[in-house]
């Protein structure tokens, strides 16, 4: 397929929001040790349940790499929605490596091959090798025929931005602004690449994401579009919760703003769960960290959030902890999306490996593909 070096913005491309109609879903069959417990036992088990909920609707773009190809290929063996394709990566994090896809008025799709350098390189990276997942993006737009723009300048991972397929993105400062990602630009510099490659008329930075997130809070768990000039912001009435700061900022940021058509914000506050989720020591001691891997310790918080919901074409893939706002916050999306079937997924499997639903997934759009 071919490379491009024009731009999103010069040749009539935007970034869509997630609801708008999907070709399908990446996804990336988990087998990192330093990533998910017991070489990937039990996240394979969510996986493949996030996998057949994702086919029920469009297609599932499966990776994994020759060496787990026949056990992803008989676990599948029937599953017609679901293509297994081989790509080799180091991780499973399809949000963050894959493309960032645009489409025109007619349909066609492009992607956008972002450099990836592990949330942070050097500075402050999770792990020191990572060149498989920075060539994941383009070889998936290889796989499904996509040409694809060279914006190798700029690091950006797909977690840490978020559309209304309006002209409206929501990012956060902490991570966009990170030393670890584009030290050499200034926040006005950052603001016009997104303006350009996402075809944007204006950024909305909130301050802040989620509290744990390794990731230097990407907004995805922490607001998301659930419709034009409309969000859920991840929330806590608990003044003492190390979220409630951060959230109380995005709000406060959220209420004042409005979209790039000069809309208000309509913003639905989806409690976190109510206890917070650490790390045990019987999920420590399931990993194994390769040098120069970012490590974890026990009762470590982790970034606990419904935000991190995917939409399909059909439905909405959120995350539960077995938490007493498990049931509120499904609620809560069912009235967002009264079209859509909720599909409750038990994440904790997931969330241990540093992300959630939204973080394993990327969208690819449907344009004028059948």
């Amino acid at each position: 397929m071919s490379i491009l070096n024009t731009k999103p913005i010069s040749d009539g491309y935007r970034m869509p929001a997630e609801y708008e109609p999907h070709l399908g879903t990446v996804l990336i069959w988990p087998v990192r040790p330093g990533s998910w417990t017991n070489a990937g036992l039990e996240a394979k088990v969510t996986f493949t349940e996030i996998a057949r909920a994702i086919a029920k609707s469009e297609k599932c773009f499966l990776l994994c790499d020759k060496e787990h190809f026949e056990e992803v290929n008989e676990i599948f063996k029937n599953d017609k929605n679901i293509q297994i394709i081989n790509i080799d990566t180091d991780d499973a994090w399809a949000r963050d490596i894959g493309p960032t896809c645009v489409i025109n008025d007619t349909g066609d799709i492009r992607g956008i091959d972002w450099s990836f350098n592990a949330w942070g390189g050097d500075y402050d990276g999770l792990y020191a090798h990572y060149d498989r997942d920075d060539k994941a993006a383009s070889a998936i737009c290889d796989a499904l025929s996509l040409d694809y723009y060279n914006a190798k300048h700029f690091v950006l991972e797909g977690g840490s931005i978020h559309s209304d397929g309006e002209g409206t993105i929501l990012v956060t400062e902490s991570c966009l602004l990170s030393p670890g990602r584009n030290p050499q630009m200034s926040k006005e510099q950052i603001e016009l690449e997104l303006k350009t490659y996402l075809n944007a008329e204006k950024i909305i930075w909130l301050p802040r994401g989620i509290e744990g997130d390794e990731t230097n809070e990407h907004v995805d768990n922490v607001c998301a579009f659930v419709g034009p000039a409309e969000v859920v912001l991840a929330w806590t009435d608990d003044d003492k919760d190390q979220q409630w700061i951060p959230s109380n900022e995005s709000l406060k940021v959220l209420e004042k703003e409005t979209d790039a058509k000069g809309r208000h914000f309509t913003i639905h506050k989806l409690p976190i769960p109510k206890n917070p989720v650490f790390i045990t020591l019987d999920e420590l001691n399931s990993l194994e960290f390769e040098e120069g891997e970012d490590t974890r310790e026990e009762g470590e918080r982790l970034a606990a959030s419904y935000v991190n919901f995917y939409i399909t074409n059909d439905g909405i893939l959120i995350p539960q902890f077995n938490d007493e706002n498990d049931e509120i916050a499904v609620n809560m999306m069912q009235k967002l999306f009264p079209t859509r079937k909720i599909y409750p997924i038990y994440a904790r499997p997931i969330i241990v490996g540093g992300g959630n639903i939204h973080c394993i997934t990327q969208q690819i759009p449907l344009g004028n593909r059948k």
